[in-house]
């Protein structure tokens, strides 16, 4: 892991799957508006997010502070820390474009998204993650939702280039179950899954595991249920000032990913490459300008 200090939002997502139900929807409440969220009032924070008193206050020393204001005071001092970082909240990103703009509050978001990312990702486990996908010895099935299917065909796309023995599933389609017929112990499951989390994902997740799949797992910070069965679980931030999430980090581990897995098969997918580029030639798919 990070050899940086845990932050507040670290420990909540250590302690997640170990609270109880009032606990955990206090802390996705603190994450969904982190690190504002904590800098009220305690009475506040419990009514922002419907929980009583008594709940913060359990859930507080259950991430490891005496009390609310121990919380706060770390909450503060890693405001500050955030204040001295070199890419600075207040940078305009759009040298055209006001600070308040959206496109820099839009970019501030995304920027922090990625550092809170991959200050949470085990390089080791993102490691495991693609050394299975490189195994082709194992069939590869790549699942995405009624929004991440963009991602999951993204994904499929480049690991058409790279290996051989794999398919693609939405769990929005109601022919999935078909494709599970295939599915044999040791198999990759690749998948999908953020807010809103999808019954079809998780059911699909659910009967592969049972068959003795392995799942790696694309989430987001809160974790779809699919965690509870997956080998490798990798959680994005998403929120950015929109009525929609953000799927740029996301975006960036599936190409980090995919860039780790053509190494690993690079001879292999060397090959591939280049008979796809006489199959180009010969379909004259592309236009050529030389």
């Amino acid at each position: 892991m990070s050899s940086q200090k845990a932050t507040i939002s670290d420990r909540i997502q250590e302690k997640l799957d170990a609270l109880t139900r009032a606990e955990r929807q206090l802390a996705l409440s603190i994450l969904e508006n982190y690190p504002a969220s904590g800098l009220g009032p305690l009475a506040s924070l419990a009514k922002d997010a419907q929980v009583s008193v008594p709940t913060v206050a359990r859930m507080v020393q259950k991430l490891g502070y005496k009390g609310y204001p121990d919380f706060q005071a770390e909450l503060r001092e890693e405001l500050r820390a955030k204040a001295k970082d070199p890419i600075a909240k207040h940078d305009t990103w759009a040298e055209a474009a006001p600070s308040e703009h959206l496109l820099n509050r839009f970019t501030d978001a995304v920027i922090d998204n990625i550092r809170l990312t991959l200050g949470q990702i085990n390089p080791e486990e993102f490691d495991r993650a693609c050394a299975l996908i490189a195994d082709q010895s194992n069939h590869l099935f790549v699942v995405g939702g009624r929004i991440t299917h963009t991602l999951a065909e993204y994904f499929f796309m480049h690991m058409q280039v790279i290996r051989s023995n794999l398919t693609h599933v939405q769990s929005t389609s109601n022919t999935w179950p078909h494709y599970l017929l295939n599915a044999q112990e040791g198999d990759v499951f690749v998948i999908f899954d953020v807010r809103r989390y999808e019954n079809n994902t998780l059911k699909l997740a659910e009967m592969a595991h049972a068959r003795g799949a392995r799942i790696i797992l694309f989430t987001d910070q809160w974790r779809s249920p699919v965690h509870h069965l997956a080998d490798v679980s990798l959680s994005c931030r998403i929120i950015v000032p929109s009525a929609w999430d953000s799927s740029a980090t996301t975006m960036l581990l599936v190409e980090t990913m995919i860039a780790a897995v053509q190494d690993l098969n690079w001879d292999e997918t060397k090959e591939r490459m280049e008979a796809l580029e006489v199959m180009f030639d010969q379909t004259k798919l592309f236009r050529k300008f030389t």
